[in-house]
């Protein structure tokens, strides 16, 4: 990581060891494991923990691991947590850290966390400059299968009481040595719909002998538009989109059945109700109109992930600490994409911050050398940037000092 005249003396501090830390974060990327799978991961995390002088609890909500650490008397405890698991699907990247699991890749920078906050835990464990108690939380399966109610179902609050939690996502297209906070939501839920229309099947060439879920569907998908248009407030946001639209076998066939599929994201509960409110009220109206029957399922996924006030303002401070007054953005836009560290933050005080990655959509890549995070977030040829783990580590390392002040 390049250093200016301007560079915060702790960031510089923690580039020493930064070739190291590298070397760790790209072989967790070259073995990446899915969810709830994550044992090799698992078993680095914990050996490196009891390594550092942790007291280290595994196999919480499976595969997740928690290693502990006090300094001082203090009675009060937070927790830090990063996610560890990779995604299904198949890198592009030819470097030579590239996943060696076909239909297996670090697409998030799952790596990069795992590794920022095991590097955190190591110089916490070496400084001990706080007074209370640190729980970091490594977790499982934040890739869509729930590895945050997972742990807080096997006792994490119990176990392990604290009065806030924190997480952190590295970010592209936010430059290096930026971050951002959210007062309030950072990003929306994630919800599935079903919609399955049954009509009465009937040759192409005389349709008004059946009734066309086809059409019904047609219509559907066009009238979900307006719950977002016409019954949100405009001040509010709320997206739902239909993603696949499956009906029929043959051409000169209407068929019996029709069946859509989507997904629906807001930022607030009352929002979240009002969309499955307006996609059931369409939904069985306009196949009523149709005379075509519809069955319709809402699953919610993921909660929106909502930072509290005087957390989002402490994290704010240490970042700008860290990195200058204008380098931490307050209103930057939240995203319409899902975290489930959101079932942590209904369970305590918390916030998310995005550190930034560097590159964007759209970037310029160097073939066979895609390095410095040049895609966004779940893109075949991602990679996190090692450029910013100092940074990472050392905001994790100020929020625990600056949080457990011994004074």
């Amino acid at each position: 990581m390049s250093t200016s005249s301007d560079t915060h003396p702790l960031v510089e501090a923690l580039a020493g060891p930064a070739e190291r830390w590298t070397g760790m974060r790209r072989d967790l990327h070259a073995h990446p494991e899915l969810a709830f799978e994550e044992a090799r991961t698992a078993e680095l995390v914990a050996r490196a923990l009891r390594e550092a002088g942790l007291e280290v609890h595994e196999g919480i909500g499976r595969t997740g691991v928690v290693g502990m650490l006090r300094a001082g008397t203090g009675p009060v405890a937070i927790g830090l947590r990063a996610d560890m698991d990779a995604l299904p699907m198949t890198e592009q990247n030819t470097f030579a850290h590239r996943s060696t699991h076909a239909g297996r890749m670090h697409g998030c920078g799952h790596d990069g966390h795992t590794t920022m906050l095991l590097a955190a835990a190591e110089y916490l464990a070496a400084t001990r400059g706080f007074d209370g108690t640190v729980y970091f939380i490594f977790q499982p399966a934040e890739e869509g299968r729930g590895g945050a109610p997972a742990m807080i179902a096997d006792g994490l609050f119990e176990r392990f009481p604290m009065q806030a939690v924190f997480g952190l996502h590295n970010w592209p297209g936010l430059p290096v040595g930026q971050m951002a906070v959210h007062d309030g939501p950072a990003m929306a839920c994630s919800d599935e719909i079903e919609i399955v229309i049954e009509g009465r099947g009937a040759h192409a060439a005389m349709p008004h002998l059946g009734a066309d879920p086809v059409l019904a569907g047609a219509a559907i998908v066009q009238a979900l538009q307006s719950i977002v248009s016409r019954n949100l407030s405009p001040v509010d946001c709320g997206v739902v989109s239909i993603t696949q639209f499956n009906a029929g076998e043959a051409y000169n066939v209407i068929p019996q059945t029709a069946t859509l599929r989507g997904t629906a994201r807001a930022f607030s509960p009352d929002v979240r109700d009002q969309l499955e409110a307006g996609i059931r009220r369409i939904a069985f109206g306009i196949a009523a109109a149709h005379d075509v029957t519809a069955e319709v399922s809402y699953r919610r996924g993921y909660p929106p992930t909502v930072n509290t006030s005087v957390e989002a303002d402490f994290c704010a401070g240490v970042g700008r600490e860290l990195m200058g007054e204008g380098a931490v953005h307050t209103s930057y836009p939240p995203s319409m994409g899902a975290e489930d560290f959101a079932y942590m933050l209904e369970q305590r005080p918390g916030c998310y911050v995005w550190l930034g990655n560097g590159g964007g959509p759209g970037a310029a890549l160097q073939p066979g050398h895609e390095e410095g995070g040049g895609c966004m977030l779940h893109n075949p040829r991602y990679d996190f940037n090692d450029d910013i783990i100092p940074l990472g580590v050392a905001y994790w390392t100020r929020l625990v000092e600056r949080y457990l002040a011994r004074d």
